[in-house]
């Protein structure tokens, strides 16, 4: 049997048990003790649970927070922001769906994104499971107790998994709510420097070679020193942005903590819309994302990240982001593009996003600062 064949059937399998031997609450636990929240989230979706993490806290001071996180993103929680516990999980590795069957029952689970992991949640004797309503086939849903409509107006998605949770908001969020990692020493640029993302989940993500070229610089005459960014395999797309090799390139020598110190000891971050643009809003480093096929209001600051200086820079509208779905499920007001290469082969929302519009949103944030 592959990996996630034995994840599914664990899950399948002890989430009926769990329920015949104590079926679920129809209305969450006035005062839950143990709180989960389940999923199987990239990085960047992960980062904005944060809003969630800390509404959770603000509400249950008394509660332990476990949070599933892939294994890769696991040690940016050891310093346990907002006091949560963050405990390995994916899919293709059935060992951590087992380590978790073994977790103590909990009284509350919260499930963003995926409503297949309610089986996980319910499998881990979770007594009342809220997730989000509409996710398709039906049959990821049957374990949720509460499942609870996305919201008519426009939101980001850290503050509609945020309010998955009854109550007011958390406080704003604070460079000093996430502390930094422990991490391994590497040899950091100079101060004052700008890191440049350029790596991207997708080609329809990745800006034009030549203008990460010019604004890297642009940002030398700022007088800031410029460190490349990319991960593993994608060394490629740095030596196309800088083929003279002027800059120092951390494409694929980093690991995440290693790349929260990075980003954190940074004068600037811009990145696409990338997990990397979250991590250096989460290190509170001034940030500006560039959107294409995303949205830069699902994914902007919201609530929660009001206070962080962050920028998003995307042309909007954009005839061909016109997709209404968010995780399967169908938004009336949702404006983005999950399409793949084959579908789209060249990134004409990226491509539009000329430089000088990237360059004066970047001249204002470090003018605010």
């Amino acid at each position: 049997m592959g990996e996630r064949f034995t994840t599914r059937f664990l899950a399948v399998t002890r989430a009926f048990a769990a329920r015949i031997a104590a079926p679920g609450l129809g209305r969450a636990p006035k005062d839950p003790q143990r709180i989960l929240v389940a999923h199987s989230l990239l990085l960047g979706d992960t980062i904005m649970l944060t809003p969630l993490l800390a509404k959770l806290r603000a509400q249950h001071r008394a509660a332990e927070i476990t949070l599933l996180a892939h294994p890769a993103f696991v040690p940016l929680y050891a310093a346990r922001p907002y006091g949560v516990r963050a405990l390995p999980f994916t899919p293709h590795d059935a060992a951590t769906t087992r380590a978790l069957l073994e977790e103590s029952a909990f009284d509350l689970a919260i499930v963003p994104g995926d409503n297949r992991q309610s089986w996980l949640a319910a499998a881990m004797r979770a007594r009342h499971i809220v997730a989000h309503a509409g996710d398709t086939p039906w049959t990821k849903s049957w374990f949720v107790d509460d499942a609870r409509r996305y919201p008519d107006a426009p939101s980001s998605w850290g503050d509609m998994v945020a309010d998955l949770v009854d109550g007011p908001d958390a406080p704003a969020f604070r460079a000093i709510d996430w502390p930094a990692p422990a991490f391994t020493p590497f040899e950091a640029p100079r101060a004052p420097y700008a890191v440049l993302h350029v790596g991207a989940s997708t080609p329809l993500k990745q800006w034009l070679p030549e203008r990460w070229n010019a604004l890297a610089q642009h940002l030398t005459e700022r007088g800031l020193g410029v460190a490349w960014s990319a991960g593993r395999g994608e060394e490629a797309i740095v030596a196309a942005c800088d083929p003279a090799g002027r800059f120092a390139s951390y494409a694929g020598k980093l690991d995440l903590a290693q790349l929260w110190h990075l980003l954190q000891g940074a004068a600037l971050v811009v990145s696409p819309d990338t997990g990397v643009a979250h991590l250096g809003r989460a290190a509170f480093t001034p940030t500006v994302t560039l959107f294409g096929p995303g949205s830069a209001v699902i994914c902007g600051a919201g609530r929660f990240w009001r206070d962080t200086p962050w920028r998003a820079v995307t042309v909007d509208p954009f005839p061909c982001r016109d997709q209404k779905v968010l995780f399967r499920r169908e938004i009336a007001w949702v404006r983005r593009c999950g399409r793949s290469t084959a579908e789209c082969p060249e990134p004409r929302c990226m491509h539009a996003i000329e430089g000088d519009a990237l360059t004066r949103a970047i001249d204002a944030l470090l003018a605010s600062r």
